[in-house]
């Protein structure tokens, strides 16, 4: 991949007349950034009419090379550039380039998934029908920086294997877009402002769980992926903690109805994981991972694992209504989404085909966002749990009284019929009447 991007900078005479001929050398980074001229020749390839914009700023253009553009796909942005000092177009295109960089290292798109787990978790443990809007934003910035911080140092510990990925060796450590020390800052600054914003705007539980989860990630799983297949069953374990933490943020504590959501998020990534690891079998195996594939030839073993979490999954909407989370529609949507993605699983199990487990992923990447929606849609407050309880509570307190009139009004029939057709005091039919504001019957006597 950088075969040809290190013959054209082996080239003296290619630098030379680059560097003379570009409005902005190196010099300029030094005077504006203090940076060594290796960062801009560093990006060097071979000039051409359609990339002039690009090679005036010293940064390629060339898409071989495995690094994206930074000039703009727009018509308007090479004018917008050359119109700027050459101080500022160089901070422009630095900034481009290192918020890309930043962008992938974090794993943004995993990381905002995260984030939508523990704003969830959040919302279900908010106490009172109205969800403290405040504390979810500030919930949500410090989980995207702690899940930005794992990601990276994940990315840092990897960089050797990612390279050796066909899907990860274009990441910007193995690419050498960006440097080691810059990235374990960049881990290391978000890590700590997002504990410290766990801690001051939610709870020290919340931050807790925040930090445990970062080393458990960045710490354990990380370097077990080259160790043993029980990777798999620990990356499960940091996927349910965040919307434990969301709870935690949004309650204080961790209940038996926290569980409901990390029970979901536990048992869906081993299939998950399970599909994306046989798609990827020969990726893994490239990056010296023990998966859990790599050591199942047939596939069997994986399919079974697989579709047995995905029936472990069944329960879990029952639960919700029984513990008062959701109500009981909840119950029947679980149950159908869950039954959908058991049924593909179980078709991945009778055929081990590559079609099959590619269904079963794009499966599960549709059952969770529709899990968590349903959980929202037909979460139970607090307050309407506290409705219920009164209600029950009424109705508990009113059958000793019913019982005891309907046992009084048999008691009245067994005397009537014994004495017969004779009259009875109207005060007392009244006394024990269940409606005694009416007025009370009067009797004829033949």
């Amino acid at each position: 991949m950088w075969r040809n991007t290190c013959k054209l900078l082996s080239n003296p005479n290619y630098n030379h007349n680059h560097l003379k001929s570009s409005n902005y050398s190196s010099s300029n980074f030094n005077v504006v950034f203090g940076w060594a001229p290796s960062l801009v020749t560093h990006y060097c390839s071979s000039p051409s009419p359609s990339t002039s914009g690009s090679l005036k700023l010293g940064i390629s253009s060339h898409k071989s090379d495995g690094i994206r553009s930074f000039s703009s796909s727009s018509a308007a942005g090479p004018a917008v550039v050359d119109h700027l000092s050459p101080s500022l177009a160089s901070a422009v295109q630095l900034g481009r380039h290192y918020t890309r960089c930043y962008w992938e290292l974090s794993k943004a798109r995993l990381s905002m998934l995260v984030v939508a787990t523990s704003g969830t978790g959040y919302v279900l443990g908010s106490a009172g029908s109205a969800v403290d809007l405040a504390g979810l934003c500030w919930t949500c910035a410090g989980t995207m920086m702690v899940a930005s911080s794992a990601n990276s140092l994940n990315q840092v510990f990897e960089k050797n294997n990612d390279a050796k990925m066909k899907r990860t060796r274009l990441r910007p450590l193995p690419s050498r877009r960006m440097t080691i020390p810059h990235a374990l800052t960049w881990a290391s600054s978000v890590g700590v402002a997002g504990t410290a914003i766990l801690a001051c705007k939610a709870n020290m539980l919340a931050a807790g769980l925040g930090v445990s989860n970062l080393i458990l990630y960045a710490f354990v799983y990380t370097p077990l992926k080259q160790i043993h297949p029980v990777n798999t069953w620990v990356g499960a374990v940091v996927g349910a903690i965040p919307p434990l933490l969301g709870w935690a943020a949004a309650s204080g504590e961790v209940s038996l109805n926290s569980m409901i959501l990390p029970a979901a998020l536990y048992f869906w990534q081993i299939p998950h994981f399970m599909a994306l690891a046989y798609l990827c079998r020969s990726d893994y195996a490239a990056g010296g991972f023990k998966m859990f594939s790599l050591a199942d030839a047939s596939g069997r073993r994986t399919a079974a694992v697989a579709l047995r979490n995905c029936l472990y999954l069944v329960p879990l909407g029952f639960l919700a209504c029984d513990w008062g989370v959701t109500s009981s529609w909840f119950c029947l949507e679980s149950s159908l989404i869950t039954l959908a993605i058991s049924a593909l699983a179980f078709s991945f199990y009778l055929n081990r085909t590559t079609q099959n487990a590619r269904r079963m992923f794009h499966a599960s990447l549709l059952y969770l966002p529709v899990f968590m929606s349903g959980l929202l849609f037909h979460r139970v407050s607090d307050n309407q749990q506290c409705l219920s309880e009164d209600s029950l509570g009424r109705i508990t307190e009113l059958e000793p009284v019913v019982q005891g009139r309907e046992n009084l009004k048999h008691g009245n029939q067994e005397t009537h019929s014994a004495i017969g057709k004779q009259a009875r005091a109207p005060v007392a039919y009244a006394s024990a009447a269940p409606f005694p504001f009416l007025p009370a019957p009067s009797y004829t006597t033949s």
